[in-house]
């Protein structure tokens, strides 16, 4: 009888998944940022919530949760319940760098991927008097006065990116620490500090108006969203230094499959859409390849992050002073 009574119960529970799978969305969408509103994560959610909602037939509201490079949020989604109302938008910092935290989740086993959104261009930026126009004449400029660059890392990517960057030009850095891309693009533009490496959303303003210079585009690729800047090989300054910035979407491990497709279809049909594709360019960021909009593209992608990187940032010690 226990068997048969455990029988039934599974049935009933299988039963009532494919129900909630079927009818989902029933109601509102949680989508959780992991940093305060105005930036260039928040804007981006912003925008695809905008643009889900009549796919989905439901509202998709934004709740932002600062703190702790974006991990206090993503461990919110981490504990929700696995019903495809709460998911969340993460990033480099939240999905990788976030280890130099001790977390009470696992970033590999917590979390169903759904997709990725876009690839963000990371900039190498200089104030503007520094003496040198490009990557290549910087590197030299370093050779020649060691010791005198002082660069700002303001999360784990910019720490990670530096200590990277050491290695290649066996250089050393100074760095300063900043608590966001804000105030640090605040001291670069009046001059109080030398370099920056920073989304492309958050210093094309400036370049654009001259108050900084651009040194390179950490990417392999020029981006179509700031075509004039050229990629560090381009530079020929130091090959290899690359680190792209990205956005993705995740959900509670335990997720439905049927709910991660119907949600990862109104994601890839909303990034299809040309209007968002023309704000996605205003700010700076490119939309993900289709092959990696899926699911499995995002899962590929996020662990071939955690094996470039990973090792990086144990090798280096970086722990909680890089935030």
């Amino acid at each position: 009888m226990r068997r048969v009574f455990a029988a039934l119960a599974l049935t009933l529970l299988a039963g009532i998944a494919i129900a909630q799978a079927q009818s989902y969305p029933s109601r509102q969408i949680t989508l959780v940022v992991p940093f305060p509103p105005g930036g260039s994560t928040d804007v981006a959610a912003r925008i695809m919530a905008e643009r889900m909602r009549p796919l989905l037939g439901q509202s998709i509201i934004i709740e932002n949760i600062g703190g702790a490079g974006g991990s206090i949020a993503v461990g919110r989604v981490a504990r929700a319940l696995p019903d495809g109302y709460t998911i969340d938008i993460g990033q480099w910092d939240t999905h990788v760098g976030s280890i130099i935290y001790k977390l009470d989740y696992d970033l590999q086993k917590d979390f169903v991927p759904i997709g990725l959104l876009s690839i963000n261009p990371q900039l190498m930026v200089a104030k503007k008097n520094l003496p040198a126009d490009n990557l290549k004449d910087m590197v030299a400029w370093m050779k020649a006065n060691p010791g005198k660059i002082n660069f700002v890392n303001q999360n784990a990517a910019a720490n990670v990116t530096g200590v990277l960057f050491e290695n290649l030009t066996v250089q050393k850095l100074h760095y300063i620490p900043y608590r966001g891309a804000g105030p640090a693009m605040t001291d670069l533009v009046s001059g109080q500090i030398d370099l920056l490496v920073v989304q492309g959303a958050v210093a094309l303003p400036q370049i654009r108006g001259g108050k900084i210079k651009a040194i390179a585009n950490l990417s392999p690729q020029r981006s179509a969203s700031m075509p004039d800047i050229p990629t560090v090989d381009e530079a020929t300054g130091v090959p290899g230094l690359y680190m792209s910035g990205w956005f993705g979407f995740w959900a509670p491990k335990g997720t439905p499959n049927d709910i991660v497709a119907r949600l990862n279809g109104a994601m890839m049909t909303a990034l299809a859409d040309p209007a968002v594709k023309a704000r996605f360019t205003e700010l700076g960021l490119d939309v993900a390849p289709l092959a990696l909009q899926t699911p499995e593209g995002l899962a590929k992608f996020q662990q071939a992050e955690i094996d470039k990187w990973w090792p990086i940032i144990r090798k280096a010690g970086i722990g909680m002073q890089a935030q």
